[in-house]
């Protein structure tokens, strides 16, 4: 069966059709309990109390349990009742909160593999389950600040300013209008002449990180809330930019197209990583790797997934991002799939990804 990516979004005469996804698939979004995936809580003042909680979650393993088994010989309904479970197991979720802020750094010198989507949309996911969220912008494109509404025209306090001359990030920082707990560091058109100017400056390498530690310890000793993640997109190279933020970052997230030529490029990476590990960062660890675009129904992608996981079992996430007109649609409305459509197949893929990587922070000794 093969549609449009551009089609129109028309709707059935009841409203059932409401999204592309929706429609490729054939499923109502009536199956979704709530339009807003990820937005509740269980656990802030005034909630109910502990019984009627765990009814609750009774009742939420009661509807999960109903949703009826399918055989992956169907796909298409395989993959409504994947997103049917996701809707009723994530709606509502608190994630855990790690012990001291995690700071990753998505990194792939491959181009179109998805970083900045998987930047903004694991950023938004996390925020929405009830953490505190920072997004630095580190690629001159500025496309994860497009996608999170901020304000990034020439002129505008950026990354740039913290890099090259010395401001503090909090000069920076812009709320994202959509998501409560989600903040952002635009990147503007100067921070492509920023490779340049920084190879005179002294601590070329640090800067970034040294700015990042001071505004995160001026927030403590100010008693505001910590930042929970900070994530760090970079550039699809391995300048002096993306070093910068391998320097920054306690953890590098890898996300890789389910294709052939992605593959190739994470040798080069891996080896790059080793190199900033022995002379500027060791604490950096690969801890997670996030396979993109992928489509169960062609042998390519099931062999790619397949050679990584056996090859990085433990950091390869379980949930993998599938190609979606709707993660597709949403940066040129200004936001992430998460406020776009919330109930489509990639914000629940990637609200699924975001509470494996929180709950990854309580199990994994290497991220404590």
């Amino acid at each position: 069966m093969s549609m449009s990516a551009d089609r129109q979004d028309a709707s059935s005469e009841d409203g059932t059709w409401s999204t592309p996804d929706a429609r490729d698939a054939g499923v109502s979004r009536e199956t979704s309990p709530s339009p807003e995936i990820g937005g509740g809580s269980t656990s802030h003042p005034g909630a109910p109390h502990a019984g009627a909680s765990h009814a609750g979650d009774l009742h939420r393993e009661a509807l999960i349990s109903s949703v009826p088994e399918v055989d992956e010989d169907t796909p298409l309904a395989a993959q409504l009742a994947l997103d049917a479970r996701r809707r009723l197991e994530l709606d509502g979720r608190r994630f855990p909160r790690p012990e001291r802020t995690r700071i990753i750094t998505v990194a792939n010198q491959k181009g179109g593999v998805g970083k900045t989507t998987t930047t903004v949309n694991l950023a938004a996911g996390l925020a929405r389950a009830g953490l505190k969220v920072l997004v630095i912008d580190n690629d001159p494109q500025g496309n994860a600040s497009t996608a999170l509404g901020i304000e990034h025209r020439a002129g505008t306090p950026s990354i740039y300013e913290v890099l090259v001359e010395d401001e503090p990030i909090e000069t920076a920082v812009q709320a994202c209008p959509d998501v409560e707990g989600l903040w952002g560091v635009p990147a503007t058109i100067d921070l492509s002449g920023a490779e340049i100017e920084l190879v005179s400056l002294v601590s070329r390498e640090t800067r970034l990180r040294k700015a990042l530690d001071r505004y995160l310890d001026e927030r403590t000793a100010r008693g505001e809330e910590p930042i929970d993640y900070v994530f760090v997109d970079c550039p699809p190279s391995l300048g002096l930019l993306t070093v910068n933020a391998f320097v920054t970052g306690r953890e590098v997230l890898i996300p890789i197209q389910c294709e052939y030529y992605a593959l190739e490029g994470l040798s080069q990476l891996l080896k790059t990583i080793e190199l900033i590990k022995a002379h500027l960062n060791p604490e950096l660890v690969v801890s997670t790797i996030l396979l993109t675009m992928y489509d169960g129904r062609t042998n390519l992608a099931q062999q790619v997934a397949a050679e990584v996981r056996q090859h990085f079992p433990d950091q390869t996430l379980r949930t993998t991002v599938p190609r979606s007109v709707r993660i597709s649609e949403a940066p040129s409305y200004g936001q992430t799939v998460m406020t776009y459509d919330p109930g489509s197949t990639g914000a629940l893929a990637y609200l699924e990804a975001a509470r494996e990587m929180s709950e990854h922070s309580v199990q994994r000794a290497d991220l404590r």
